[in-house]
């Protein structure tokens, strides 16, 4: 087993590599005010942004799912690695190199096995890009110039080639130190009648990348007749390879798809070659499967659905082009993108189309032209003889429940009205009648679901964080928990604001358990005065477990809400939370005096009405006198 990483270096790492530009590698980013960035959570589907970054604290919550933390937890969540799989690998990307407090250096082969896999694809794909200059490679470096691709071209993409001899790739790996298990499981090799052979033999080769960058597997193109596979042979399904959650040239194209809140997919390696080489930069594909909801997750992070986001789907204008298209169609409101569909007149796919028409034709087919929807609709309607009541009838019968599905009532309004042009109907309304009516069949049998989880930065009512099994769901209707908890995102973002004050401040003068679980972390990592530069690490550390570590995590990332966030602000907050606390004493003061009554024990007596006296001028004062009283 390795060692364990040293701590000042996983220290080391966590500082070295920005949070913003480690999660700015899975989804876009935007602006949330208050020195945050937001997009929407990898971690769970939402259609408006509730996961924040705070670059300055290097954390990240989502008030949508909870998930929160640093870097490094970030990285485990979205890759499924270990700690020491995170750290290793972002220590690579910062230029590290890691001490392990048992045995030294830790060596290639005591990684853990995602960093291995992802090692034995990259040392592979290398090997590949030389091949594909040997002699043998003529008929590879043939099929691709025949396709327009140059030299230049397949180095950009990285594409190679697999020698046609049974374990060329197999031995080359094991000279680097690579385990025949480690060979079988990443899918490089197979297993052979006296050991370990390549899986790929004799084929053009295109590594595929997750959306970090990193190569997961690849696909291998045939190229000579006497090959008895697949036209496509892909990685099988790996560790590291789920041919349903990768998306071939998103590596390449994950910036440009931010940037322009558009998306094109196509349907072959090729065609994303031919369309980032004609310009078309937003062009990605699936990898031998159909496009479907995990592809979706991919995409709407990159997209942010606004509302001029847009995905162009390019199909083949065969038979097969169109069942894909409507197949997609059937995810199609899981976006909040807008969505079309892209069919040269001739049926070509974007690589036919550029070496016979050139780039500008391949720009040009990807402009926006038909809604995603109205094609569907009009592959439905054309299977009807429109010319009868009956063929008419029957049309509708089988679009309307289509049209039904669109969630936006206006867009839903607008589609029925085209749908009743298509099918010839003259009464418009009842068509419009007929879809609204069964989508509202639908609703009510699909029923009402919980109400959404909320965050306070959007308005909302309640948050029930994870932290909250140590007590009642934190109500933000409440004055007392909506200050109190502006009270510990001073207290965890701005120390300097609410110390010393803050730290003689017990657990009891906040009302909400999780609260006072909170301000306990802050007294066990040393107090808010004097905060070090690791202070909120400290306070994450202290937590006495993870729900309350989480809670942490969210009140260091959620925005103050003050516009001017100064020692006033803060000083109201500490006077409001204390005020308050006085006030609840001295009820409950006020409520032992009645029980005590004129017949109790006069010291006692005595001692009840010189606190409530006590409190009563303490109370006074802090309403006349504000912070300047505590």
């Amino acid at each position: 087993m390795a060692g364990r990483i040293n701590d000042d270096d996983v220290k080391a790492v966590r500082d070295a590599v920005p949070i913003d530009a480690v999660v700015s590698e899975y989804l876009q980013l935007r602006n949330a005010g208050g020195g945050n960035l937001k997009g929407l959570c990898p971690f769970h589907d939402e259609k408006s942004p509730s996961f924040q970054v705070s670059p300055s604290k290097g954390l990240f919550h989502c008030f949508g799912c909870q998930e929160g933390g640093d870097t490094i937890a970030f990285v485990m969540k979205i890759d499924h690695l270990s700690f020491s799989e995170t750290v290793e690998r972002l220590a690579a990307k910062a230029g590290i190199t890691l001490r392990y407090e048992e045995g030294g250096y830790n060596p290639g082969h005591q990684r853990g096995e995602r960093i291995r896999l992802v090692e034995a694809h990259k040392v592979a794909a290398q090997f590949y890009i030389e091949q594909l200059d040997s002699p043998e490679a003529e008929i590879g470096r043939k099929f691709l110039a025949e396709r327009g691709f140059d030299q230049s071209a397949a180095a950009h993409f990285g594409v190679g080639y697999s020698p046609a001899g049974w374990d060329h790739l197999t031995r080359f790996l094991r000279g680097k130190g690579f385990s025949d298990k480690e060979l079988i499981l990443s899918g490089l090799s197979q297993d052979g009648r006296r050991g370990p052979i390549d899986r790929f033999r004799g084929r053009l080769m295109w590594p595929i990348r997750d959306v970090g960058g990193e190569i997961v597997g690849f696909g291998a193109r045939k190229l000579r007749d006497d090959d008895n596979g697949p036209k496509y042979l892909n990685t099988p399904e790996t560790p590291i390879y789920k041919k349903s959650q990768v998306l071939y040239g998103i590596d390449l194209a994950k910036k440009d798809i931010a940037k322009v809140s558009r998306a094109v997919v196509v349907e072959g390696y090729t065609d994303v070659m031919a369309c980032h080489l004609a310009g078309v930069t937003t062009a990605i594909a699936t990898c031998g499967t159909a496009f479907g909801g995990d592809h979706i997750k991919i995409l709407r992070r990159l997209l942010m659905d606004n509302g001029s986001a847009r995905v162009i789907f390019t199909f083949d204008g065969d038979a097969a082009g169109q069942k894909a298209a409507l197949r997609a169609f059937e995810d199609d409101q899981k976006f909040a993108a807008e969505t079309y569909i892209a069919i040269a007149p001739d049926g070509m796919d974007p690589c036919d189309l550029r070496l016979a028409k050139g780039d500008e034709a391949v720009a040009d087919l990807v402009q926006p032209r038909t809604p995603l929807f109205e094609f569907a609709l009009r592959q439905i309607v054309k299977r009807y003889d429109l010319e009868t009541p009956a063929g008419r009838a029957a049309a509708l019968d089988e679009a309307a429940p289509v049209v039904a599905r669109i969630k936006n009532i206006g867009a839903q309004h607008e589609v029925a009205v085209q749908l009743a042009g298509m099918l010839g109907i003259l009464d418009t309304q009842f068509v419009v009648k007929r879809v609204a009516q069964l989508a509202r069949w639908a609703r009510d049998r699909g029923g009402k679901g919980p109400a959404q989880q909320q965050s306070p930065q959007r308005g909302y009512d309640t948050v029930t964080p994870a932290a909250a099994s140590s007590g009642p769901a934190l109500n933000l209707r409440s004055p007392a928990h909506r200050t109190e908890r502006e009270l510990l995102k001073l207290a965890l973002q701005r120390p300097d604001l609410v110390s010393p004050a803050f730290d003689a401040y017990g657990g009891d003068e906040f009302t909400a358990p999780p609260y006072a679980a909170v301000r306990q972390c802050v007294q066990d990592a040393g107090g808010a005065t004097g905060a070090p530069n690791d202070y909120l690490d400290a306070v994450r550390e202290a937590a006495p477990n993870d729900t309350v570590r989480a809670l942490v995590t969210e009140l260091a990332v959620e925005t103050i809400f003050a516009k001017t966030v100064d020692e006033a602000y803060a000083g109201d907050q500490l006077v409001t939370v204390r005020l308050r606390a006085v006030d609840r004493r001295i009820r409950d003061v006020q409520g032992t005096l009645a029980r005590l009554g004129a017949q109790g024990d006069p010291e006692q007596l005595a001692a009840v009405q010189n606190e409530l006296w006590v409190l009563t001028q303490y109370g006074q004062s802090l309403r006349n006198n504000g912070a300047a009283a505590l």
